[in-house]
């Protein structure tokens, strides 16, 4: 083996048979209670908002809010993925005990670009507000500048305690707390109706987040036992790294950077339609468009939660060459991807008109919008996590390249079709954008591990979807007309249906809990 064999101390079991399969969907399932109740949260939070205020206001808080997270990506400088990378390979190679060093390393550029990007928000809030339109932009976004810091301070100590295979803190945090919080904020500011205040209820719940993120990330670094021994290794990428288990800022920053950007675009393609509606059909069309793409974001709870399970691992197994495991990992979440993400789609899909009366009588006109997306969705979920498997092989370049070219089909899109079509215009420049990011990771990782999604495990899985989502609803809609009753029974039944199919076809899904 050489002189400096690579030495890997992991469990043969569960790291090389199945890829790690059960420690993830253990995660992934903490993950997705956390994501049921915070989806559920988050939908009531965006039908309270629009149900007792204006389609102005409304659009307005919405376009704020996506000014925020955007900016919120520009601050975080990839820490989050670099963190989760750096941290799961640290794992890999015995060198558990450098993770305070990395994230003291970490943090501190990236607390002084939050406050940078945080006083730039502040100050340039009013040329930004006049961009937009209504003369209380500026406050909005003003209040929203102060909870900057704390948000991108919630984001990485989050990825650090997933990064230890910890998911039940992002759950309980990020899933079920911080909406929890907004959605009682603006129940308050509902009563008092104060609609000045709704960017203080929706940004407040940041700050005790990011307190109780931090508070237990201390204690899941203070219980990881340090490794004593520091192996030595010819990798090329972990001769960056420093003896003791310390990464370089040069090793740490070369990766991270990269992603920064990329998660910059990544979130300039999935709140940049809100804006760009805003700009160019008005705050109430952004009021439409971000309503109809709801049920997008709803969808992408699960997927986070499918994702935030699985990151730590593929670093693990890429680090570990492991590319077998790799495959498994990838087939069987894109599975459970499937089986999350299909029902909601699917039933959003059918019953689009009744869906979207959810929000108001003057959203109805969302309803094309939201098939668009949702159709979108349904391919996007099939192709699965390649864009995640990319980064943690370390190439953040490609993955910052697809991410700009994705941006730029969102951005063509919506100035192409938005200023004729509106809101169905910016649906397509989205799902065009997005179908983007997810089918070059594909091509590009073909001569590191090859790829694809079509398997057993996800033809199980879309044809039980379609079957109790698909068929199930068409055939009810036939007998029984449309309308808010129909949907009830279609997927009430759908629901129970497809559960008992999961666990019938656990097996051919991967779904293996324990041995």
């Amino acid at each position: 083996m050489g002189a400096h064999p690579l030495v890997v101390p992991v469990r043969t079991s569960e790291h090389r048979s199945d890829g790690g399969l059960r420690r993830v969907l253990r995660g992934g399932v903490v993950n997705m209670a956390g994501a049921a109740v915070g989806a559920a949260l988050n939908l009531a939070l965006i039908v309270a908002i629009t149900r007792a205020f204006s389609q102005e206001t409304a659009g307005l808080l919405f376009s704020a809010t996506s000014v925020f997270l955007i900016m919120a990506a520009v601050s975080n400088l990839g820490a989050p993925d670099g963190l989760v990378y750096f941290i799961a390979r640290m794992r890999v190679f015995g060198r558990a005990g450098g993770a305070p060093a990395l994230l003291r390393m970490a943090m501190g550029p990236v607390v002084v670009m939050s406050l940078v990007v945080a006083l730039l928000l502040f100050v340039f809030a009013r040329p930004l507000a006049d961009a937009l339109g209504p003369e209380d932009a500026a406050a909005y976004l003003r209040l929203l500048a102060v909870f900057l810091p704390f948000a991108v301070l919630t984001d990485s100590a989050l990825a650090a305690t997933r990064a230890h295979h910890d998911m039940v803190t992002t759950a309980l945090v990020d899933k079920v707390g911080r909406p929890s919080a907004q959605l009682a904020l603006v129940g308050l500011i509902v009563l008092s109706g104060s609609a000045g205040l709704l960017a203080l209820a929706w940004a407040g719940p940041y700050l005790p987040a990011a307190v109780l993120a931090w508070f237990w990330l201390g204690r899941i670094v203070h219980r990881a036992a340090p490794e004593q021994a520091v192996p030595e290794t010819t990798d090329a990428s972990e001769r960056e790294e420093e003896p003791a288990g310390r990464v370089t800022p040069a090793a740490f920053w070369s990766f991270s950077l990269p992603r920064a950007l990329g998660g910059v675009a990544q979130m300039g393609v999935q709140r940049g339609g809100v804006v760009m509606v805003a700009l160019l059909s008005g705050v109430s069309g952004a009021a439409v468009f971000t309503a109809a793409t709801r049920i997008m974001v709803v969808g992408q709870f699960g997927t986070q939660a499918v994702l935030n399970a699985a990151q730590p691992r593929f670093a693990e197994l890429l680090a570990s060459r492991d590319h077998t495991g790799v495959r498994s990992l990838y087939q069987a979440g894109t599975s459970w991807q499937v089986c999350l993400t299909w029902p909601l789609y699917l039933s959003a899909l059918v019953f689009a008109p009744e869906v979207m009366r959810l929000f108001g009588a003057e959203y109805g006109t969302g309803a094309t919008v939201l098939v668009i997306v949702c159709a979108g969705q349904l391919a996007a979920s099939v192709l699965g996590m390649g864009d995640l498997v990319l980064t943690m092989t370390g190439r953040t370049g490609l993955n910052l390249l697809n991410n700009l070219l994705s941006l730029l089909v969102n951005v063509g899109g919506c100035v192409l079709l938005v200023p004729s079509h509106g809101a169905p215009g910016a649906a397509v420049a989205l799902v065009s954008a997005v179908l983007v990011r997810k089918t070059l990771p594909l091509w590009q990782l073909r001569t590191v591990v090859a790829l694809h999604p079509v398997s057993r495990p996800v033809s199980v899985a879309v044809g039980g979807s379609l079957v109790w989502f698909g068929a199930l609803p068409l055939l009810a809609e036939a007998c029984l007309g449309g309308g808010l009753p129909t949907l009830v029974l279609a997927v009430g039944v759908g629901v129970f249906g497809h559960l008992a199919s999961v666990w019938w076809l656990r097996d051919h899904l991967e779904l293996h809990l324990r041995r």
